[in-house]
């Protein structure tokens, strides 16, 4: 799928996604604290997304980032500071909960700030090779072998330390509602 096929793609699920919540272009522009012309041009799928703004626009429409980027295995994404992603497994549950599971490469000195997903969104980052700083309200440092677990409702950043970093974050968003 070309570039331009694929921003496409994402502008009509976000567009599906808005309608089907009931929420006017511009609630959510507010909403996910970006431009109304962006929020637009992404719908018309004349601009390709980073997904910090995906992230923006997921928690005011309760969804997870795998309803906006597509649900295939192996659907691959870049973040502004140089994070890429890579979806590993897409999961739902019978109660509507959507299970996500992302590895994230961060070359040396990549960051990663990520707005709120929405109440109830849980995080948890297995640290597979390097260092990763995770802020939230506080900041931890979380290193090859080891884990945390945050609710992810507020702004929180992911920065590689001293080097190159790989994770798995698995994201449990609740069902929509």
């Amino acid at each position: 799928m070309s570039a331009g096929e694929t921003s496409a793609a994402v502008g009509a699920r976000i567009r599906e996604a808005r309608e089907r919540r009931g929420i006017s272009l511009s609630a959510l522009a507010r909403d996910a604290g970006i431009g109304k012309a962006t929020l637009s041009q992404l719908e018309a799928g004349e601009r390709n997304p980073t997904i910090e703004t995906l992230y923006a626009i997921c928690g005011p429409l309760g969804v997870p980032l795998s309803a906006l980027v597509g649900e295939v295995e192996g659907s691959r994404a870049a973040a502004a500071g140089g994070m890429r992603t890579v979806l590993l497994d897409l999961r739902r549950r019978p109660d509507g909960t959507t299970v996500e599971v992302f590895r994230l490469d961060f070359p040396a000195g990549a960051r990663h700030t990520s707005p709120a997903h929405g109440r109830q969104v849980t995080e948890h980052l297995v640290v597979t090779g390097g260092a990763i700083r995770v802020r939230m309200t506080t900041s931890l440092l979380v290193r090859a072998g080891e884990s945390t677990t945050w609710t992810s409702n507020r702004k929180h950043s992911y920065a590689a330390i001293g080097g190159p970093a790989e994770a798995v974050l698995v994201i449990t968003t609740p069902a929509a509602g």
